[in-house]
């Protein structure tokens, strides 16, 4: 049967909820949120009203918990973001391995809820060509529960969220095959990805108030670096010494011999500014990452935030340095509510499972992005 009615689901991993947050707009309900960092769960209380929260190591989510935060409603789907650390292509890419706790704990979540869907991200080498046996061993552990499995690299920008992020999506279904969003911006549809210059033009929520934006937090502290910020256009900044000599007046310059640097360059760019014209690079966890596009200072978090496209009424909870960190980890709610939406069409037909060639899922295969074009 189709499904045109909303999949209830769980997030393990959660984080301040990105993802929980993207699949709600797209219709879906959210019962629980799972992770044990304390300020982002309060992020996640305070943006997600009608699900439970569950703060503590997962591995101490017994069985018997989780039926009681729940409330004995049925879980259709379960999402997170498990790491893989331990499925090794020099070792055995075993499930048992130490390692591999975590990844565990959600297969353990989902033996125990029985859902339809599952869904986690990852980074983008888990689809590597080098890693084919690392893959190999998660879709063969999931479908052995019964589910058809498959995977993708999705570009954020590709969604309507303004900044360049590839995540690798993994699907499962039951009784049903997977289904994934189909590019609504750039060079594959008919809309221009979305810039930086838009994410910052409003940052107002709906009551009127910018939150999360104290620009006194965003100073840069040293003088002399937020006089060459004044010099650095958008999207720019310093890497070579072409780059110093560009923008900067000698006064201004590091003062080290370029040519006693590895590569003659500094191994990260200095004041990289967002460029405006284009969507954001992807937004890390620290907040000197990058630098405002066109004022001498560090992002606010609103700022960062908006380039991962929450809404400007998702408050954040927690310290400067702790906000970041929730905003760099999330996965881009509009990219989310694409997945969602996509979720809606799937088909739940009792029939044969179909099992992927690994071969077709790795590599160049995996990767579903294209340049995008810009305003």
């Amino acid at each position: 049967m189709k499904n045109k009615t909303s999949l209830s689901f769980i997030d393990l991993f959660s984080g301040c909820g990105g993802m929980s947050h993207g699949l709600e707009m797209a219709g879906h309900r959210c019962l629980l949120g799972v992770d044990f960092n304390k300020e982002a769960i309060q992020t996640f209380a305070a943006n997600h009203h009608e699900a439970a929260v569950y703060l503590g190591d997962i591995k101490q989510l017994k069985e018997k918990k989780l039926i009681e935060l729940l409330k004995g409603q049925k879980v259709d789907m379960v999402v997170g973001g498990p790491p893989c650390q331990g499925f090794s292509t020099v070792g055995r890419g075993e499930v048992e391995d130490d390692r591999n706790q975590l990844f565990k704990q959600f297969v353990r979540i989902v033996k125990v809820t029985q859902p339809k869907v599952i869904i986690f991200e990852n980074v983008t080498g888990l689809v590597a060509k080098k890693n084919q046996a690392i893959l190999k061993q998660i879709f063969k552990y999931f479908e052995s529960l019964g589910y058809n499995m498959d995977a993708r690299v999705l570009s954020a920008e590709e969604f309507g969220v303004p900044e360049k992020r590839r995540r690798t999506i993994i699907m499962g279904v039951k009784d049903g095959e997977c289904l994934f969003p189909i590019a609504t911006h750039g060079t594959r549809a008919s809309k221009k990805t979305l810039t930086v210059k838009e994410a910052l033009r409003n940052l107002k929520s709906k009551d009127g108030r910018i939150y999360n934006h104290d620009t006194l937090l965003a100073e840069v502290k040293k003088k002399e670096d937020r006089e060459r910020l004044k010099l650095i256009p958008p999207g720019r900044g310093i890497r070579y010494q072409e780059d110093e000599k560009e923008f900067l007046p000698k006064k201004l310059w590091f003062g080290v011999d370029w040519k006693k640097l590895r590569e003659n360059r500094f191994r990260q760019t200095r004041l990289q500014r967002l460029p405006l014209n284009e969507p954001s690079p992807t937004i890390l966890t620290a907040r000197t990452s990058y630098y405002h596009p066109v004022e001498p200072r560090y992002l606010t978090p609103r700022e960062a935030a908006a380039c991962q496209s929450f809404p400007n009424d998702f408050i954040f909870h927690g310290s400067q340095t702790a906000v970041f960190r929730q905003i760099g980890n999330a996965v881009p709610p509009l990219l989310a509510r694409a997945l969602g939406e996509t979720i809606k069409e799937l088909t739940f037909k009792k029939g044969k499972n179909k099992k992927k060639e690994i071969n077709s899922l790795v590599g160049k295969n995996a990767f579903h992005y294209h340049e995008a074009t810009y305003l």
